[in-house]
């Protein structure tokens, strides 16, 4: 998932480790049972020293957590014979990555970086500059030596192995190894199942269908208050799932929310200039035009988005984008409409019936050492990393302690996904309850396989907050099995660095050309009549062709034939 912002943490405090971190997760049949760590499941000693080794490390802190006072610290400390120097950020993606580069700019960076992907995160791009400038340093024998269990995670899973390593064969970084199942689907939309009922509506399945109903919930007083006020169709602009035009796109073209790279036998193309792509472009506009899509859509914040999802005097929302419903309604027993909105399966359109997948780790690196640590610091902090990637050390780290924040599994509880042993079960905060400032949270997430996930203990109420995952993986697997034959693989696109400043000037360009368009052809600023050859024209000025030769040499190496 991407940048976030504040408004995503307050969910993730409020939904205690349901939400957190929210990567994602390959389409696949779960295990029958969680997996234990790859290898060893404690943590080798902390190495002999005379006494504690500082580390300096940069990372963003969560509101609630305050990192030197915090329990897993205090714990590490002891176990590992660190003594940690914290240079921490926000939770706000722009003001994270700002940070981070700003200390690499001015040479005076910590030892370490431990980051989270859905707020900021070192890029490919990056991790081969800065290691080839000797600022990152490479983690291959730092791993061989002192991290059996990262070891055992590279062997065991090659798509996190290729992910890690440059195409020079070093690590200059690990990403988290963490599979969101519902994260993989991540552009949903959920549906006021109540007024469908109180209209006498089938819930839609195809874009015609769901015209209709969007018409319906603007024309027929389904809130009963008298008042045209209801919202039919709305979202937000963040990078959550929570753009509304990717699953209207989808009945026509597939629309990756991304690079808007499409791939037919191997060969790179992009969506964008093509007949279906007008074709959505126009359904889109048709529904701006008869006032079913709210036009702050295209340009509230999150937050907004919310306060129309839980508006105080009456329910006004019909219908919302997002991965997941809690970004724009409240949710659990004291939520008022948090039960009313159900997923929308993918819609049949007149050419396709796709959803946007999205592969479940975020291409880059979380963990990094720099040419600042010290051997001792490097094999302490591989080695705090290393407990990450233990069974043990993730629940420690990233849920907390147990009786506290999580507990062991009683007769009667059930596991997420059918048929999969339970292993542990999230104590929610009580109301009023001051947040426990007991794990490292989203930053430790480390190592958490799809049946690591599916092995939390979940209510079988999916609209209480103790049955929110199961909710999330009973509507994405609506989804599943949507994707296209091929998807462009950009999490395993490693550029070659010779042209990679070239690669990214390009993709700005052109996926923000596209964005601004769509935009102007939906809302009728630009004519999508007259203008759409231009429109093209423009693309190949700005560059298209020669992207997508580099695209196409980028895949080639990364899958050659």
């Amino acid at each position: 998932m991407r940048r976030t912002s504040l408004l995503l943490v307050s969910l993730i405090a409020a939904l205690s480790i349901l939400i957190a971190g929210c990567g994602a997760s390959p389409p696949q049949s779960a295990a029958t049972t969680a997996p234990e760590a790859p290898a060893a499941t404690t943590a080798p000693e902390a190495p002999a020293a005379s006494g504690p080794v500082t580390i300096r490390l940069f990372t963003p802190q969560a509101p609630e957590i305050d990192l030197p006072t915090n329990s897993f610290t205090l714990e590490a400390q002891e176990r590992f014979g660190i003594q940690f120097e914290f240079q921490t950020t926000t939770y706000d993606g722009t003001s994270a990555r700002e940070t981070r580069q700003i200390s690499l700019a001015s040479g005076d960076y910590p030892d370490a970086y431990m980051l989270i992907p859905w707020v900021d995160q070192f890029s490919q791009t990056e991790l081969i500059r800065y290691g080839q400038q000797g600022v990152l340093l490479p983690l291959n024998d730092l791993i061989a030596q002192h991290a059996p269990n990262i070891q055992a995670a590279l062997d065991e899973y090659p798509y996190f192995r290729a992910m890690a390593t440059a195409p020079d064969g070093k690590i200059y970084g690990l990403p988290q190894l963490s599979e969101c199942y519902h994260c993989s689907f991540p552009n949903k939309v959920w549906i006021n199942t109540k007024w469908l009922d109180q209209l006498g509506l089938e819930m839609p399945t195809t874009t015609e269908e769901f015209r209709q109903v969007l018409t319906a919930f603007k024309e027929q007083d389904p809130n009963g208050n008298g008042q045209a006020d209801e919202v039919a169709f709305s979202g937000s602009t963040e990078e959550y799932g929570v753009r509304p035009l990717p699953f209207l796109m989808n009945g026509f073209i597939y629309n990756d929310d991304r690079t808007y790279l499409l791939l037919n036998g191997g060969k790179v193309d992009i969506a964008a200039t093509k007949d279906g792509w007008r074709e959505g472009l126009a359904y889109a506009k048709s529904l701006y035009d008869a006032g079913l899509i709210d036009p702050g859509a295209f340009t509230q914040n999150a937050e907004a988005l919310r306060q129309i999802g839980n508006n105080a005097d009456v329910q006004l929302l019909g219908a919302a984008a997002g991965m997941h419903p809690a970004i724009f309604v409240g949710i659990g027993s004291d939520a008022p409409y948090g039960s009313d909105y159900n997923p929308l399966p993918p819609l049949e359109g007149p050419n396709a019936r796709f959803a946007t997948y999205n592969y479940p780790i975020a291409p880059g690196a979380t963990f990094a050492l720099t040419n600042k640590a010290s051997p001792e610091v490097q094999v302490a902090a591989i080695r705090l990393v290393d407990y990450m990637f233990t069974q043990e050390g993730q629940i420690r780290a990233h849920f907390g302690e147990e009786g506290v924040d999580w507990r062991r599994p009683e007769p009667g509880d059930v596991a997420n996904e059918e048929g999969v042993e339970p292993i542990l079960a999230a104590i929610p905060l009580e109301e009023g309850e001051t947040p426990r400032n007991t794990s490292w949270g989203a930053v430790a997430q480390y190592f958490q396989p799809k049946a690591f996930r599916d092995a939390w203990v979940q209510s079988t109420d999916i609209y209480a907050s103790v049955g929110y995952e199961r909710r999330l993986q009973e509507a994405t697997n609506l989804y599943n099995g949507n994707q296209p034959a091929e998807v462009f693989p950009h999490w395993a696109i490693w550029i070659d660095p010779a042209v990679a400043d070239e690669v990214a000037t390009l993709r700005t360009n052109i996926t923000d050309y596209i964005n601004q368009n769509a935009l102007q052809f939906v809302t009728g600023t630009r004519d999508l009549d007259t203008e759409w050859d231009a429109y093209v024209a423009e693309l190949e000025q700005l560059g298209l062709p020669r992207y997508l030769e580099l695209m196409q040499q980028a895949y080639d190496a990364a899958f050659p034939s």
